[in-house]
């Protein structure tokens, strides 16, 4: 990738989930924003990042709609799968926990 920031790089974009695309989203309109408004007024250094940041929101974009389309792959949280399993188990130690109760219940009734 010869223009757009590294750490944009569409590999790296792969790992990220929805809510950080969106964040990086927001932060590449606010730069292209404030590096349009210094263009303006006179004040920008490097007209090069202002095509750098517009590419990196063309890619931020084509990676939200390819996953999307299915195309591409949405990444598995990590912190998220392993509580995932142990909610499952808590929540079968919960289901077995209630069957007993209710298996006792009708027991006592008929007493």
């Amino acid at each position: 990738m010869a223009i757009g920031s590294k750490e944009l790089a569409p590999d790296e974009l792969d790992t990220y989930e929805d809510e950080r695309l969106l964040d990086e989203l927001k932060k590449s309109k606010e730069e292209l924003f404030n590096l349009r408004f210094q263009s303006a007024t006179g004040q920008l250094e490097s007209h090069g990042r202002l095509r750098a940041v517009k590419r990196d929101i063309a890619r931020i974009y084509t990676v939200i709609r390819e996953r999307e389309l299915g195309i591409r792959a949405t990444p598995v949280p990590l912190e998220t799968a392993p509580k995932a399993k142990r909610a499952t188990k808590k929540s079968a130690e919960a289901v077995s926990d209630d069957t007993t109760t209710d298996e006792t219940a009708p027991a006592e009734e008929a007493k």
